[in-house]
């Protein structure tokens, strides 16, 4: 049988009924956290680095330089295609291997972070996010408040970490947010609240200040 005609036959089969009126009150989407989710975009805290994953780079293929904006009242972050020759603006792929991330060392930012949102140094934080259009632009956005939380322990004086995540307390009694709240979620204006950080420590940018 050709492929063709199997997919209408199991088409015919399936029934479908109208409701037009479907009412969306009182469901929750799905937190992606709780799937596997190797192919989505992910953004990591761990020992005074960040980095993105496979993933995210190829997803857009042809940006080597991001920027990063953080939001300190909605506690969202933002990866945004850059160029090298605008400020604040790090390499986030290796230059050996263009589909590899790279990690990049920021004791600042990593500490403006832990303490906005009251992390553990310890652990290891780990966000799922949306590559998204905005204003004409596509972005990176991941929300500070929904890590993944990968504990460390100290055992006989080296820490070790666990392969199984740990979520905020608050997602205990819910499956993820409300449909209505979810679609408003992802909703990003880059020019209200944001601010943009450089997270690598620039010596030479250092001394011309200085200068």
């Amino acid at each position: 049988m050709a492929r063709g005609n199997r997919k209408r036959n199991i088409e015919d089969r399936i029934e479908v009924y109208d409701a037009d009126s479907f009412d969306y009150e009182g469901f929750q989407v799905v937190r992606g956290e709780f799937f596997a989710h190797i192919t989505e975009p992910c953004f990591v805290f761990s020992n005074n680095k960040v980095t993105v994953n496979a993933a995210c780079v190829r997803k857009l293929p042809d940006i080597d330089y991001v920027q990063i904006l953080v939001n300190p009242e909605e506690k969202k972050l933002i990866v945004r295609p850059s160029d090298e020759s605008i400020k604040d603006s790090f390499l986030w792929r290796s230059k050996a291997d263009r589909t590899k991330p790279k990690q990049i060392s920021c004791k600042i930012f990593f500490a403006k972070i832990f303490s906005l949102m009251g992390w553990d140094y310890r652990n290891r934080y780990k966000l799922l996010g949306k590559l998204i259009r905005s204003n004409g632009e596509l972005l990176y956005v991941f929300d500070l408040k929904t890590p993944e939380i990968f504990v460390r322990k100290e055992v006989d004086g080296v820490l070790k970490g666990s392969r199984n995540a740990v979520y905020p307390e608050e997602w205990k009694d819910h499956f993820g947010l409300s449909v209505q709240e979810h679609q408003a979620n992802l909703q990003v204006n880059i020019f209200n609240g944001y601010a943009v950080f450089g997270i690598q420590e620039n010596v030479r940018r250092i001394r011309e200040d200085e200068g």
